[in-house]
């Protein structure tokens, strides 16, 4: 039984802390503009999982890509892709981004369609 509440205990230490690590990712600029894209195109609460997904994949890449387009490097994978940390922050990501995209999508069918009606 110890062993069970440690395991529980580390999950959701991870769990918690993943998510303010990730939502401090996301509250970027970089974040923000996939976030509300992400949200824009959700058309349901089902389909939440798999936007988060693709907005962390779109963060991802975003990342590695941006200095490229814009000369400041060569092509290049992150050096420290293999090891553990990246997953862990990658993973914090995408909690953020569930999370930042649930807000937005919140305001979307819930805010603003009302504020459409007032006019």
């Amino acid at each position: 039984m110890d062993q069970v509440s440690y395991y529980l205990h580390e999950f959701l230490t991870f769990f918690i802390g993943g998510v303010r690590e990730g939502f401090l990712h996301v509250n970027a600029a970089l974040g923000l503009i996939i976030a509300l894209v992400a949200a824009y195109m959700l058309s349901s609460w089902k389909r939440l999982w798999a936007v988060a997904l693709g907005a962390t994949v779109a963060h991802l890449v975003a990342e590695v890509m941006i200095p490229v387009l814009a000369n400041q490097s060569r092509f290049a994978l992150p050096s420290n892709m293999t090891e553990l940390s990246y997953w862990k922050t990658a993973l914090a990501l995408y909690f953020g981004y569930l999370l930042v995209i649930a807000i937005f999508f919140i305001v979307k069918t819930k805010v603003l369609p009302k504020a459409a009606h007032a006019h």
